[in-house]
């Protein structure tokens, strides 16, 4: 089995982030998004990964590489423009040739990963098998609708009167199947080849469609508030270690990690947390549910509930929880308690 990761959305909803960075690399617990999903596909015992990539593919080719790293091989397709998740596909057809694959949103989180589901789809080779969850209002998704025996019978998108409550999480299990539907499919009426519309197809002609219920925690990652929440779930299974520096004055409380070359100096540090390789943290209190990247510099500073990435500078803010801080931002006295600032942005506002 193969699998094919998309990664060449724009993530409006992510903006300002979205404007320097792919929505892909914004980091839950320290790690890309993506990497979190390449691991997924790594534990199914994929070995060959196709990430198709938008404008932003050199910035997600230098993070991931080769997928070496990783345990995997890297293939990079590019997508000049985003025509549709079928569109993908069709554009990866010499690379998955007639082989099985896994089709992954690269902007989606499964920890509990979908080991379970490949083994049944490898097991039983449906033309299709769809992970889908249950939700409380399926007006927001794309949803399934089964028959008695769990066979897919119609597939929705954002139906005004759901008759079903499962929704499509972004992970699609095909054989070469699809391939053949893709190509009988024509553009929707926003102009683009719907993986819905290619899977509607294989029904309609009496192919086998399988879908299969997610228990574990999932969440699109396409919000700020999307992200923390992400981040929080993450690091409750943190495992803690100091590899960086402590000073006596300092102290740290449950599931904290200090990476190498990070200092900890006359400060707090409750978890679960995690201050990155080369961070510095003085004279502050750093609360549950906050991940500090690299090379990021605190001081004289209260954070709790929030996701600090490379490089930036938080001086002199006495609460700052809930926010989103850009790489190389600059934060200095703030009276808000929750922001959301891009990377390289400065910050100055009185108290």
């Amino acid at each position: 089995m193969k699998a094919l990761v998309l990664s060449g959305g724009s993530g409006t909803r992510l903006r300002p982030f979205s404007y320097s960075m792919p929505k892909q690399l914004i980091p839950i617990a320290n790690k890309p998004v993506l990497e979190h999903v390449l691991d997924n596909v790594r534990a199914l015992g994929v070995t060959e990964a196709g990430i198709v990539v938008g404008d932003r593919g050199r910035q997600i080719a230098e993070v991931i590489g080769d997928g070496s790293r990783l345990g995997l091989r890297v293939t990079y397709i590019p997508q000049a423009e985003p025509l549709g998740l079928a569109h993908c596909v069709t554009l990866a057809r010499t690379f998955l040739g007639d082989e099985d694959f896994v089709m992954y949103l690269g902007d989606n989180m499964l920890p509990e990963g979908v080991a379970d589901i490949a083994q049944d789809f490898t097991a039983r080779r449906p033309a299709a098998q769809l992970v889908v969850q249950k939700v409380a209002d399926p007006r927001a998704f794309g949803v399934a609708e089964l028959d008695a025996a769990g066979q897919v019978e119609r597939l929705v998108e954002k139906p005004q009167q759901p008759r079903s409550d499962l929704a499509l999480l972004g992970v699609y299990f095909f054989t070469s199947a699809i391939h053949r539907a893709v190509a009988s499919i024509r553009p929707s009426a926003r102009g683009e080849l719907e993986i819905t519309d290619a899977i509607q197809w294989l029904v309609t002609q009496g192919a086998e469609v399988r879908a299969s219920e997610y228990s574990g925690y999932w969440r699109d990652t396409g919000r700020a508030e999307d992200v923390l929440e992400c981040n929080r779930r993450l690091l409750a299974s943190l495992r803690p270690g100091i590899v960086g520096e402590v000073d006596s004055r300092s102290e740290l409380d449950g599931q904290v990690l200090i990476e190498a070359g990070a200092r900890v100096v006359r400060s707090r540090v409750e978890g679960p947390a995690i201050v990155g390789a080369g961070s510095v943290v003085e004279d502050s209190h750093i609360g549950p549910g906050t991940s500090i990247g690299r090379d990021c510099v605190l001081r004289d500073t209260r954070l709790a509930d929030s996701i600090v990435l490379d490089g930036a500078s938080i001086v002199n803010v006495p609460g700052l929880y809930g926010s989103l801080i850009g790489r190389n931002a600059s934060v200095g006295t703030s009276a808000r308690h929750r922001l959301v600032v891009g990377d390289h942005t400065r910050i100055e506002v009185a108290a």
